[in-house]
């Protein structure tokens, strides 16, 4: 149905496709496979119009098409859900859905009982259990992604295409969202699939197409090839997975929380932490698993800061603080890896140097004014150390893939030598590849003598990464377990809030 033909795309100092030639076929589910910066992305947005300059031709339906806008893209029956969450944030569910496509009555005049109505049929169909007039500012990363969906869901496209489309979203949510697929393919629609999660393309696709270095390496049936010979076709060598070593505690802790309480900012009836403690010692990778919800990403945004606890204690290095803002938390030794680089973590805007060196300026002045020569310097550490995929540190960080986004923020942390560092997923939407530094950085950093915490919604990451695990739910730690005696059974039973 759809045929990418020998297709070239150039960004400044980088040739992000070349000569790549694609074939989709209807009623199967095609996997794209690749590493972070292989164009799996790249090309998607020039299938969905979002990039309309390209070398070579996009054949659908056997007629060739070129596609200004996503507007374009969208009438002749192509739809895409993209990793990076394209919502307006102070608009609602509703008036993000029908953004573009809104529904008028017979006068001419907005229709909003219509437009909610649909909205909600979506909703529920997707089993997200919000208003439609929530507003997108308000949601978790997870409970965005599933409005993207359902965004995408909105028209009936021929083409879907899903980037990352379980990236944020909790195991049930996937359940439903595999079903829906199955549903479109059996109505002979085309469905391009990317994902970084192995598994899930072996449950789902019919069909992979593997990129390496902007081009088409191979494609064939899912079939036909296993778990093992797709890495080595998508990274070109051998991976072998870390895996933490075990960790014995041989000094006092250097984060304390006791007993934190934290109301919801507009509902003081409702807790989003109750009575929630723990201890993080130096050298130790302490895991955090909860189902979206839970509260994991409140817990370590209150011990970073932005939120004021309502009631306990947080002590670093046996001395209890009060932090009224991230500031003071970075210069008392603690970073955040937040959930949603995009949002919180970067300005995509400036280059790679400025984000890394961001946090540390005080530190880069030579006689007053900020040195360039010591921000290169910094960066290019960093650059080498993390193996940030560049042309230069002078690149504009927009026009990196996710991967290479989520080490420069790594590194902009780092750069602070914290001697605490949260981790708020930080392997959503990378390739096993990068995955895989970025578990042996975490466990280098721990073994010099870093406390780390680290959330993750992927339970084979947790069990692989972590000395002890905490696991949360309805804004409570249910649970804890070391290592050696965590499964992905007993976490997932301590994980499901009582009243389901």
């Amino acid at each position: 149905m759809l045929i990418a033909d020998h297709i070239t795309k150039k960004f400044p100092g980088v040739i992000a496709l070349q000569d790549v030639y694609m074939e989709l076929h209807p009623g199967k589910v095609n996997a794209i496979l690749g590493e972070n910066g292989a164009g799996k992305s790249t090309l998607m947005k020039i299938l969905s119009g979002v990039y309309s300059e390209y070398e070579g031709r996009i054949l659908l339906q056997d007629t060739e098409v070129n596609f200004a806008n996503p507007r374009e893209a969208q009438g002749a029956g192509i739809g895409i859900i993209h990793q990076e969450l394209n919502l307006v944030p102070h608009l609602n569910i509703t008036e993000n859905i029908f953004l573009g496509r809104e529904l008028t009555n017979n006068w001419g005049m907005l229709d909003g009982k219509a437009m909610k109505n649909r909205t909600q049929y979506l909703l529920d169909k997707l089993k997200l259990k919000v208003s439609p007039d929530t507003l997108i500012f308000d949601l978790k990363v997870g409970q965005q992604q599933v409005v993207e969906i359902a965004k995408a869901l909105l028209t009936d496209c021929q083409v879907l295409i899903m980037d990352e489309p379980t990236s944020a979203i909790t195991e049930s949510e996937v359940e439903v969202l595999f079903d829906i697929i199955k549903e479109l393919r059996d109505e002979n629609k085309v469905i391009v699939y990317i994902s970084h999660k192995l598994d899930e393309l072996f449950k789902i696709a019919d069909r992979y197409i593997v990129l390496r270095d902007g081009k088409t390496i191979e494609s064939g049936e899912m079939k036909d090839i296993n778990h093992d010979t797709l890495i080595h076709k998508m990274v070109g060598r051998e991976i072998n997975v870390i895996r933490n070593k075990g960790y014995k505690a041989t000094a006092g802790p250097v984060l304390t929380v006791q007993n934190i309480n934290l109301k919801h900012p507009e509902n003081q009836k409702r807790d989003l932490l109750k009575n929630v403690s723990l201890q993080l010692c130096p050298g130790e990778v302490l895991g955090i698993f909860g189902l979206m919800g839970a509260g994991r990403t409140e817990l370590l945004e209150t011990i970073f800061g932005l939120h004021k606890a309502h009631t306990g204690t947080i002590s670093i290095q046996q001395q209890a603080t009060k932090f009224r803002s991230p500031g003071e938390a970075m210069k008392a030794g603690i970073a955040l890896v937040p959930e949603d680089r995009k949002k919180d973590g970067l300005v995509l805007g400036l280059d790679v140097k400025t984000n890394i060196s961001i946090t540390t300026l005080d530190n880069l002045q030579s006689m007053g004014l900020l040195s360039d020569g010591k921000e290169q310097e910094l960066a290019k550490r960093y650059i080498d150390s993390l193996k940030i995929k560049t042309p230069s540190a002078n690149q504009i960080t927009k026009n990196l893939s996710g991967g290479n986004q989520q080490k420069i923020v790594l590194a902009k942390c780092l750069a602070t030598q914290p001697i605490v560092l949260m981790l708020d997923e930080p392997t959503r939407g990378i390739d096993i590849n990068a995955k895989n530094e970025i578990y042996k950085l975490i466990l280098e950093l721990a073994a010099a003598g870093m406390g780390i915490i680290m959330v993750s919604s992927e339970l084979p990451e947790i069990l692989a990464i972590s000395d002890r695990i905490l696991v949360m739910a309805e804004g409570s730690i249910t649970a804890e377990f070391k290592a050696a005696d965590a499964s992905e059974d007993n976490i997932l039973k301590a994980a499901i809030p009582k009243n389901l």
